[in-house]
């Protein structure tokens, strides 16, 4: 249970996944660098975008954790992707990976396509601001 207010308004299109709004609770600001699916030696893994989205949502945990921060306390989330039609076409997956991660925590989120990451290999970069209530 977290204790920023997620607000999805009736006045706006449905949210499913992530919040429109979140107002946060007095705290420390976490910001996280963006995290590909790199492991412990600096090699970026995954076969698929979905794999490689569940292995960023894990390098982004462990940032938070590394900060006394959980997952409850993500308030936003860019997710950066050069493939916008396999992002599509694995949202199943990717909705699987991200709940195993993160669970039923949907703060505000942004998607967006890019022609390339600074990690060759990757397909996905993950950048989150997260909020440690006081």
């Amino acid at each position: 249970m977290t204790s920023h207010q997620m607000i999805s308004p009736a006045t706006m299109a449905p949210a499913p996944g992530f919040s429109h709004v979140v107002v946060t609770a007095p705290g420390r600001l976490v910001s996280v660098a963006g995290q590909v699916a790199m492991d412990e030696r600096g090699i970026v893994v995954g076969e698929t975008l979905a794999e490689q989205f569940e292995l960023a949502l894990v390098n982004v945990v462990r940032a938070l954790d590394a900060a006394g921060a959980r997952s409850e306390d993500l308030v936003s989330m860019v997710m950066y992707t050069t493939d916008i039609q396999a992002y599509r076409d694995s949202l199943s997956e990717i909705g699987a990976g991200y709940r195993a991660v993160i669970g039923r925590h949907f703060p505000a989120m942004a998607l967006v396509g890019v022609t390339e990451l600074v990690e060759p290999d990757a397909v996905v970069e993950i950048v989150a601001t997260a909020v440690i209530p006081d």
